[in-house]
Parts: C-alpha cells; sequence; structure tokens
C-alpha cells in the first residue's frame, strides 16, 4: 500500500480542488440572484471575485511557505475552514462590505491553499509518472465548472441563493475534511525533513542558504516569468472570449457555451501533455504548449463564425489546460522538497498578477481601438514571451541535484 499511496493523495488532491475552485468560482451564477434581492450593484457584488483574486495569490505564498513547515494536511484543514467559514457568513450578509470581506477575503485566502500544498504533496511521491500524477490532481480544477456551478444553479432555482451558497458551503466541508486526512508528505520526504543531516543536505543543494534562497535563484526568476507570460496572455482571450463571439452575431447562451468547450478540451489537455511530459521531457512540452497556446490567440484574428470559435476553444483549452500543471513538475526538477511549497506558492502568487492583467488590458484596447484585434496580437505577442523564457530554463539534471533521493516507497 505505502508503495502506491501516492495515487491516493492524487485523488484526494484532485477532489479537494474540485470542490474548494469550484465553490469560489461560483459567484458568477449568484451575480443575477444576488442583485435582485439586495439591491447591490453588479460591479460591487463582482468586486469580492476581484478582492478574492488578489487574496488567493498573496495567501498562496503564506500557505505554500507554511506547508513547507507543517505539512500540506493542517494547511488544507484550516483553508476548508476558512472556505465554509466565508461561504457561511456570506450567505447570511445583509451589507455588501461583509459580503466582500467574507466572500473577497475569507473565501479568497482559503482559495490559495489548494495549489502549491497540494501540489508539493503530491510530487514528493512520485520519481516516475511524476507530470501525470500533477495533471490529475488539476483535473479538479478543471471539472470543478462542469459540477460544481452547475449544481449551484440548480440549489438557486429551488431553495434561492442564500440558501443554496450556505449548502454549497457545508457540503464543502463535509468534503474537504475527510479528503485532506488522506493528504500527507512521502516517507522519503518526511524522512530527509525529520533529521538535520537531510535537512542541511537540502539546504547545501541551494545556495545561498535559508528557505527563501530559492526565490532569488535564476531558475526560479525562469520559472515565475513564465507563469506570469503565459498566463498574462490568456487571461484577457478566456475573458473577452464572450463578449467578441456576440460582436461577432453568436447568442449570449451560444458564446457562453465556448467557455465549456475549453474546459472539456482542457482536460484532455492535462492528460495529454501530463503524459507527453513524462516520456519527452516536460520542458519541451510546456515550449510547445506556450506556441500552440499564442498561434491559437492570434487565430482569434481571423473567427468570425461560431463553428470556428468551437475549434479554436477546443486547440486553446487543451493548450493552457496542459500547460498549467507543468509549472510544478519544473520545480521539482529545480528545487527541493524542502522548499516546494514556498516556491509553487511564490510562482502562483506571479501567475495571478499576471491573471489580472488580462482583463483590464483588454478592455482598455477595446474601449481604445474598438476593436479586440489588439488584444489578440498583444496577447499572442506575450504567449510567444512565455515560450522564449521558458527556453532559459537549463536542461533537466541528470545527476539528482536539489531532489531528493528516490525511495523504494515512490508510486511508480
Amino acid at each position: 500500500m505505502e508503495r502506491h499511496y501516492g495515487w491516493v493523495v492524487v485523488a484526494a488532491g484532485a477532489l479537494i480542488t474540485c470542490v474548494a475552485m469550484g465553490a469560489m468560482f461560483s459567484l458568477p451564477v449568484y451575480l443575477q440572484p444576488i442583485a435582485d434581492e439586495t439591491g447591490w450593484t453588479r460591479a460591487g457584488i463582482s468586486a469580492a471575485m476581484t478582492v478574492g483574486f488578489l487574496v488567493m495569490g498573496v495567501a498562496g505564498f503564506v500557505w505554500g511557505t507554511l506547508s513547507d513547515r507543517i505539512g500540506a494536511r493542517p494547511v488544507v484543514l484550516v483553508a476548508a475552514a476558512l472556505l465554509v467559514t466565508g461561504l457561511l457568513i456570506a450567505s447570511r450578509s445583509r451589507d455588501l462590505l461583509l459580503f466582500q470581506i467574507a466572500y473577497g477575503g475569507l473565501v479568497g485566502a482559503s482559495g490559495g491553499a489548494f495549489f502549491a500544498p497540494i501540489m508539493a504533496a503530491t510530487i514528493g511521491w512520485f520519481d516516475r509518472n511524476r507530470s501525470l500524477a500533477v495533471s490529475l490532481v488539476s483535473l479538479g480544477t478543471g471539472v470543478a465548472p462542469m459540477v460544481v456551478t452547475p449544481l449551484a444553479t440548480v440549489l438557486i432555482e429551488a431553495y434561492g441563493w442564500r440558501s443554496a451558497m450556505m449548502m454549497t458551503g457545508i457540503a464543502a466541508g463535509v468534503l474537504l475534511v475527510p479528503a485532506a486526512m488522506l493528504i500527507r508528505r512521502a516517507p522519503a520526504v518526511e524522512s530527509a525533513m525529520a533529521t538535520d543531516a537531510g535537512m542541511a543536505e537540502h539546504e547545501a543543494a541551494t545556495p545561498p542558504k535559508g528557505r527563501f534562497a530559492a526565490l532569488a535563484t535564476p531558475q526560479f526568476f525562469v520559472l515565475a516569468g513564465t507563469f506570469f507570460l503565459c498566463c498574462a496572455a490568456h487571461s484577457g482571450p478566456i475573458f473577452h472570449t464572450v463578449s467578441y463571439a456576440m460582436i461577432c452575431g453568436a447568442t449570449p447562451l451560444a458564446a457562453a457555451s465556448i467557455y465549456s468547450v475549453e474546459g472539456v478540451a482542457g482536460l484532455f489537455g492535462r492528460l495529454a501533455f501530463g503524459v507527453a511530459a513524462d516520456r519527452l521531457g516536460v520542458r519541451r512540452v510546456l515550449v510547445a504548449g506556450l506556441v500552440l497556446q499564442a498561434i491559437g490567440i492570434y487565430t482569434y484574428v481571423h473567427v468570425a463564425e461560431l463553428t470556428e470559435f468551437y475549434m479554436l476553444a477546443v486547440v486553446l483549452g487543451m493548450a493552457y489546460g496542459g500547460v498549467m500543471p507543468l509549472y510544478a513538475v519544473l520545480a521539482r526538477d529545480y528545487f527541493g522538497p524542502h522548499v516546494m511549497g514556498t516556491v509553487l506558492g511564490a510562482a502562483a502568487m506571479t501567475s495571478c498578477i499576471g491573471m489580472a492583467f488580462g482583463p483590464v488590458g483588454g478592455g482598455w484596447l477595446y474601449d481604445t481601438y474598438g476593436s479586440y484585434q489588439w488584444l489578440y496580437i498583444a496577447s499572442a505577442a506575450v504567449g510567444l514571451g512565455a515560450a522564449a523564457m521558458a527556453l532559459a530554463f537549463p536542461p533537466k539534471r541528470a545527476d539528482g541535484e536539489m531532489a531528493a533521493p528516490p525511495a523504494a516507497g515512490m508510486a511508480r
């Protein structure tokens, strides 16, 4: 059982990310019912999501660093409590500011705990099949919009938005707590971190000494820079696709369905890219995926028919869905397990900043030039910049430097 326990961690991680991210990103389906009942402005309600993104980025770094010290399980348990508390308070809020604090602050803070700590714990269990394992964990994020969001819609129609949000919070707690109990460090990582000799060996592999020293290395600069540019490239096109499709003549429902196509394609992309990275090398697959993403983004300039939007959604969904989990695998190639949470948390924070640029930048370009053409051209250029940045990664170590020594108990 110990030999294969890594796959239990993968399954638990996928469930946790599905439930937690689904609960957090369901706010759009609550928007209209909340506005109708409370009279709050849409901008005010949506601001809770904006706050959530910002808080999630900063919290992700804090949670990741904390998980290096105490492990992923207690971090996820605390975050689950924050998520449930935030949703319950938001569901009872009669004041917009309280709603924004509860949903944006508490729920957003919890959201940052479900990437770096879980990915760091997962990676420690795998020597081979590492890319596939990480990609399977990330499937939870892709499945969430297809499971949690429709469920929230049904609950809202049946019981109203307040009861729906409250029930979602309670259900999230019921699912997250037992799943979090299954998350634990790999024995090899645990033993290395529990002994002074093991810690000294890891710290010596990442000069200068100190838990945050990894963030000052060229490897982290390239990792964070690539992650930032990748997210800055696709966030604008993702956010403005529905608007652009409607300008091209699509109905609102048909335009919104483009997201569903991207989500389904992203699931296949995660699996395909994960398997390919294990066979061909993660850096090579990442660069190819980033180039494909840039080409797909630019192709929007020449798209006008709904069928073409769907075809492009398949390509883009596979591309950006497939490359996102690979950053965690790259981090493990260059940094030891004792700083993995810190590295992934900091990298995720830069990605959140990159995501924040796309929607605002795309809106400004449209308002300025009256067209989305320059958004797609600029985003494609940024995407090519991400691919160029990824080429700066040195080849994967052949001697296992900075990595925990493979153990017989690691999942195969």
